[in-house]
C-alpha cells in the first residue's frame, strides 16, 4: 500500500503541469531533448520492472509488484523533472520517500508474507493435524507396512504423499490465485514381493490443475490422480494407490494413540531456531484390504506405520542425508531411530529417536542414548550408490540389542532427483536379555548424491 500510494502521487505530480504539456504538444521539436529523456526514463523503468520480475519470479508477487511500481515511477518522476525543467516539490519528495519506505519494508519482510518455521510450543490437535499445513514449505504423509495374503506370502508397501511449497499463502492476489500454483504435489508408491525377489515403484507429480491433486477436501487428506489418503468414520485411514504391476486398497486403524517425536512440539534436526520439524506417528495400525499383483486381487492383512511431518528449511547444507528406521517388535513395542549424516562424515548431534511401550507411552532418546552401526553394503546398478542394508542397533537405556537385515537388498527408488533406498526389513535380537523379533521399514537418503531441497543455505 505504501508503494502504491507513492506511485499514485508521482503520477499525479507528473500530469499536474498542464502548461508544460500544452507547450510540448504544440512545439514537439523544440522539446525533443526533454521528450527523449521522458521516453528513455520510461523505457528504463519498464526494463527495470521486467528484470525485477524475472529475478524475483520465485519470490512473493507482492514484492515484485512493489518493486516494479517503485522502479518504474521513480524513473518517470526523474524524467518528468527534466521535461518540465522544475525542481522536485515537497509533495514529490514525499511521494518518492513513500515508495522507498514501502520497498524497504517489503525487503526486510515487515509486509511480505513468508513460510512459518517449526518452533517450540506447537500444540497438536487430532484429527485436524492430519491435514495439510500450508504455512510450512515441506510436508509429507508416509505409510509403510507388511502385508500377508491368504497363503501366508509376505509383501511390503510404501505410499507417501509429498507437498513442496512454491509460494507462501497470501503471497498471490486473490484474483490470480486460481492460475498460480502454490505448491507441487508428488507421491511415491512401492511394492516389495520378497519371495519373488521383485521391487516395483512409481512416482506421480502434479501441480493440481483442475483438481487432479490436492489436500483437505473434506473426505481426503491428500490425493493425486487415483491415489488417495482418506479418513474413515471410526478415526482410521483409507489408502489407495495403483501402478501397472500392483495396487493397494487398504483400511488402517490405529491400535495406539499418536506419538509426538522430539521435545516441546518439535523434532530438532540441526542447530538453530527453526531447524526442526513438527513430527508425529501412528506406530502400529491394524491393516486390512486388497493387494493387486500380476492382474490378481488378494485379500491381505497386516500392520502399518504412519508418519506425518512438516517443516521449513529444517536441514543445512552441511547435512547430506539420513538413516531412518521404523521397527515394530513382536512384543508390542515400537522403535523409531534416525541419524543425520554430515558432509564431514560425522553424525549430527541433533539426531534422535522414540521408543513406544506396549501401552503407548513414548520415551525420548537423545543421540547419545543409542548406536547405529552399518554392516553389509548393496551397490545400486542404476545410481552407483552404496547402501548399507544391514545394521546393528544398541540402546543400553532400553536394554535393546538388535540386528537389522532385509529380505531384498534392491529396494531403491532411483529418481532423477534425490534417489533413495526405502524397504522392508527384518529384526531380531534381545530386549531385557530376552529374545525378540520384529519387522519394519528402513529409509536411506543422500547416498546417491547429497539430499536436495530441505535447506535454505
Amino acid at each position: 500500500m505504501l508503494a502504491q500510494a507513492g506511485a499514485n502521487l508521482c503520477f499525479k505530480m507528473a500530469w499536474g503541469q498542464p502548461a508544460a504539456m500544452s507547450a510540448i504538444l504544440h512545439h514537439p521539436l523544440q522539446y525533443a531533448s526533454p521528450l527523449a529523456w521522458f521516453v528513455v526514463g520510461n523505457v528504463i523503468g519498464f526494463l527495470c520492472a521486467v528484470f525485477l520480475t524475472l529475478a524475483l519470479r520465485n519470490r512473493s508477487p507482492k514484492l515484485i509488484c512493489a518493486l516494479c511500481f517503485g522502479g518504474g515511477f521513480f524513473f518517470l518522476q526523474l524524467s518528468s523533472c527534466v521535461l518540465f525543467k522544475s525542481a522536485l516539490t515537497v509533495w514529490q519528495w514525499f511521494a518518492i520517500c513513500l515508495i522507498g519506505s514501502g520497498i524497504v519494508l517489503l525487503r526486510v519482510g515487515a509486509i511480505a508474507p513468508g513460510w512459518k518455521r517449526a518452533l517450540p510450543g506447537w500444540r497438536y490437535r487430532f484429527p485436524a493435524d492430519h491435514g495439510a499445513h500450508r504455512d510450512f514449505k515441506t510436508e509429507w504423509w508416509y505409510f509403510t507396512g507388511r502385508l500377508r495374503d491368504g497363503k501366508g506370502r509376505e509383501f511390503g508397501y510404501q505410499v507417501t504423499f509429498f507437498r513442496e511449497g512454491v509460494r507462501p499463502p497470501g503471497s498471490v492476489p486473490a484474483e490470480c490465485a486460481p492460475f498460480i500454483p502454490h505448491d507441487v504435489k508428488f507421491a511415491h508408491f512401492a511394492l516389495t514381493d520378497a519371495a519373488a525377489g521383485r521391487f516395483r515403484f512409481q512416482e506421480k507429480i502434479s501441480r493440481s490443475a483442475f483438481g487432479a491433486a490436492g489436500f483437505n477436501d473434506g473426505g481426503r487428506f491428500a490425493w493425486i490422480g487415483g491415489w488417495s489418503l482418506g479418513k474413515t468414520r471410526d478415526g482410521g485411514f483409507s489408502l489407495k494407490a495403483a501402478q501397472e504391476e500392483g495396487a493397494v486398497d487398504l483400511l488402517l486403524q490405529p491400535e495406539k494413540g499418536f506419538v509426538i517425536h522430539g521435545a516441546n512440539g518439535i523434532s530438532q534436526k540441526a542447530d538453530g531456531a527453526g531447524r526442526a520439524s513438527h513430527y508425529y506417528s501412528s506406530t502400529r495400525l491394524r491393516t486390512t484390504g486388497r493387494l493387486g499383483l500380476g492382474g490378481k486381487q488378494e485379500a491381505v492383512t497386516g500392520e502399518s506405520w504412519f508418519d506425518h511431518e512438516w517443516s521449513t528449511n529444517s536441514l543445512t547444507r552441511e547435512q547430506i542425508g539420513w538413516d531412518w528406521f521404523s521397527i515394530q517388535l513382536d512384543d508390542g513395542a515400537e522403535l523409531m531411530l534416525y541419524q543425520i549424516r554430515r558432509r564431514d562424515g560425522g553424525i549430527d548431534p541433533n539426531s534422535s529417536g522414540t521408543f513406544v511401550l506396549k501401552n503407548g507411552e513414548a520415551v525420548y532418546l537423545g543421540r547419545a542414548e543409542y548406536d547405529l552401526v552399518p554392516g553389509e553394503v548393496w551397490k545400486s546398478g542404476e545410481t552407483g550408490a552404496n547402501y548399507p542394508v544391514a545394521w546393528q542397533v544398541k540402546a543400553p537405556k532400553l536394554g535393546i540389542e538388535l540386528e537389522i537385515s532385509t529380505p531384498l537388498p534392491g529396494q531403491e527408488l532411483a529418481r532423477s532427483l534425490n534417489s533413495y533406498w526405502e524397504g522392508l526389513i527384518e529384526v531380531r535380537g534381545r530386549k531385557d536379555s530376552l529374545p525378540v523379533t520384529g519387522h519394519g521399514y528402513m529409509e536411506l537418503t543422500g547416498y546417491a548424491k547429497p539430499l536436495i531441497g530441505m535447506g535454505s543455505e
